[in-house]
C-alpha cells in the first residue's frame, strides 16, 4: 500500500458521513479529457459561453455541429474504476451524497444513488422559451435530419461532449428550433457564464454542512461553482481531501492533498477500507 492510499484510506475510515465532489478527472479514465492541465490552466479554448449560445445564429451552429459529431463517443462512455469506488464507498454507509460538476451521468450509471447533478446532464436538451424538456437521443435524430448531407471530422474530442472541428465547419448546419413551440433548444447544463440553480445550490450546501468530512476528487476548483463548497467545509473546520493531478484552488484548505491520478488512488483506498 503506497503512503498516498494509506492517507486517504485513514482519511475515509475516520469519517462517518462524507460528501464527495467529483470533476472530470473523475471521468478521464472512461475516455472523457478533462478541461485543464496540472497547473488549472485551460488545456484547450474555453467552452462556449451562454450570451454567445442565446445571442449569436453562428455560435448555436458552431455548438451543435460540434455536439453532433462528438455525442455517439460521448453517449457511449461507461464508468470507471473511480465511478464504482465511490458506489461502493456510499453502499457502505460512508457517503452522504455526491455533488458532482460532471455531466456525464456516469456517477449514475455506476449505481451512486444519492448525486447532485451540479452543471445538470447532458443527455437531456430543454427550450428556452416553454421549457419542455426532451432526450439528448431525440436531438441527435431532429440534428441529422436536418443535415442529411452535412459531415465533418473531429480533430478532438472534448470534456463537456463536443468535438474540435475545422474552422467554419459549422457554417452552413441547420439547427432544428423545438418541436412544441418553435423555441430554442439548449442543452440542459448549466453553461459558462450561466448560474447553478439556487435550490441545488441550497441542496448541496446542507450536504455539506451535515458531512463530517468532504472529499474532492478529480477536480481543480477553479470554478466557483465547485470551489464554493471547499471554502464552505473550511469555514466549519470540517476536514477535506484532495486527491487530483496537479494543483487545486483548494489546496491551502485541504488538510489531506494528493497530486494522483484519482483512478488508481481511489479504488486502492477504498478497498483498503473494506478489509
Amino acid at each position: 500500500m503506497t503512503p498516498e492510499v494509506r492517507s486517504l484510506a485513514e482519511f475515509l475510515d475516520a469519517a462517518e458521513s462524507i460528501v464527495v465532489l467529483s470533476g472530470a478527472g473523475v471521468s478521464t479514465g472512461s475516455g472523457i479529457p478533462d478541461y485543464r492541465d496540472r497547473n488549472g490552466d485551460w488545456k484547450h479554448a474555453q467552452p462556449i459561453q451562454f450570451g454567445d449560445f442565446v445571442r449569436k445564429p453562428s455560435a448555436r451552429q458552431r455548438y451543435w455541429s460540434r455536439s453532433y459529431t462528438g455525442w455517439p463517443r460521448f453517449s457511449q462512455a461507461v464508468p470507471n474504476d473511480a465511478h464504482a469506488a465511490l458506489t461502493r464507498l456510499e453502499s457502505a454507509g460512508k457517503v452522504d451524497t455526491l455533488i458532482t460538476q460532471n455531466v456525464d451521468e456516469l456517477h449514475a450509471r455506476a449505481g451512486s444513488r444519492n448525486v447532485i447533478d451540479l452543471h445538470g446532464r447532458l443527455s437531456k436538451v430543454r427550450c428556452l422559451k416553454c421549457d419542455t424538456v426532451t432526450e439528448r437521443a431525440r436531438m441527435q435524430e431532429a440534428l441529422e435530419a436536418a443535415n442529411p448531407d452535412w459531415h465533418a471530422e473531429a480533430t478532438e474530442i472534448r470534456a463537456d461532449g463536443d468535438a474540435e472541428l475545422p474552422n467554419d465547419s459549422g457554417a452552413q448546419f441547420a439547427v432544428p428550433d423545438c418541436e412544441a413551440c418553435g423555441g430554442m433548444l439548449k442543452p440542459d447544463v448549466v453553461m459558462f457564464g450561466e448560474s447553478v440553480p439556487r435550490a441545488r445550490v441550497q441542496e448541496a450546501m446542507a450536504a455539506v454542512e451535515r458531512a463530517d468530512g468532504l472529499l474532492v476528487t478529480g477536480s481543480s476548483l477553479m470554478v466557483f461553482s465547485g470551489f464554493r463548497f471547499a471554502r464552505h467545509a473550511a469555514a466549519a473546520e470540517t476536514p477535506i481531501a484532495i486527491v487530483n493531478r496537479g494543483r487545486t484552488r483548494a489546496d491551502e484548505l485541504a488538510s489531506l492533498k494528493i497530486d494522483a491520478d484519482c483512478l488508481h488512488v481511489l479504488p486502492a483506498a477504498v478497498r483498503a477500507i473494506a478489509r
